[in-house]
């Protein structure tokens, strides 16, 4: 099994673990979930021969802070809550790629339920209210 198939099913594990115990009433719980799939679609537009190369280099960096231990709402501290930035930043990347891949390339990677253009959408919507508006556009700033 690859690294990334390995992080993909931990995290997936771990944030089960985490709603089913301490997580349930996490009003961002139903995005925290997202996260794995989040990860394994920027994972596998990588690889699509599809994606534009400097696309790719975003996904990448997207990537990178998914599994940074540092980050601006590290999970460390806060277990899978802390994961609210990394989906925001998941979000927002996938956003600025779309414009130049189509969509559907887009579709055939995700794993979750429902359309991603539409929880992409539905992401950066909440996404000032998730990590507060001050971290948030730091965070775009630097993607």
């Amino acid at each position: 099994m690859s690294k990334e198939a390995d992080f993909y099913l931990s995290l997936r594990w771990k944030i089960k673990d985490w709603l089913n115990k301490d997580g349930s009433n996490n009003k961002w719980a139903e995005y925290i979930m997202l996260a794995p799939d989040l990860f394994y679609l920027l994972y596998k537009l990588t690889l699509d021969r599809e994606v534009l190369v400097a696309d790719k280099a975003k996904l990448v960096a997207a990537i990178a802070y998914f599994i940074s231990p540092i980050d601006i709402v590290p999970e460390a501290l806060l277990g899978p809550a802390g994961y609210v930035d990394d989906i925001a930043v998941a979000a927002y990347v996938l956003n600025s790629i779309i414009n130049n891949t189509d969509p559907d390339v887009v579709r055939k990677h995700w794993a979750g339920e429902g359309d991603v253009l539409e929880v992409i959408q539905r992401i950066l919507k909440i996404a000032d209210k998730m990590i507060g508006s001050g971290l948030w556009h730091k965070l775009k700033a630097r993607f």
